[in-house]
């Protein structure tokens, strides 16, 4: 399963870091290459981008389930492809360095099935490492901002 993992610390409490974090309509839009999203309640979303895979460039719509939301910890999601043979699951957890500063980890996992899977899990390879770490970078920067602004 072509996965990725990031780690970055911020200097802003872990409180502030969780109200960004707990709310998936916060860092949705962050996605690389996102188009839009729609919440259907506070656990089902869907979501729309679109991303490059090889030399094509698709838009993949996707079902987003929240499955554990563990205050001041950590949220899991699971993904579920609408237009695209695809699953996977990820994460953002929060780990309280200091007072005034957290270590936030993003993770995703993503894996294509059917026929063509095996072809585009190679591109996912590289592909996933990389949009976790430009979703986790995005996210702790939005955090960051925010903190500033208040």
């Amino acid at each position: 399963m072509p996965s990725g993992t990031h780690h970055v610390e911020v200097n802003v409490p872990i409180d502030i870091v969780w109200d960004f974090v707990s709310q998936m309509d916060n860092w949705a839009p962050l996605v690389p290459g996102y188009l839009n999203h729609e919440i259907i309640n506070d656990r089902h979303s869907t979501w729309t981008f679109k991303g490059e895979v090889g030399r094509m460039y698709k838009t993949v719509a996707l079902k987003v389930e929240i499955q554990e939301s563990i205050e001041l910890e950590k949220v899991t999601f699971k993904l579920i492809g609408i237009n695209e043979n695809v699953v996977g699951h990820g994460y953002f957890h929060a780990k309280k360095i200091m007072e005034t500063s957290t270590k936030i980890s993003g993770s995703l996992n993503v894996t294509a099935k059917g026929m063509k899977g095996p072809v585009i899990n190679s591109v996912l390879k590289s592909l996933v490492p990389q949009t976790s770490k430009r979703l986790t970078t995005a996210v702790s920067n939005r955090i960051c901002k925010m903190a500033v602004a208040k």
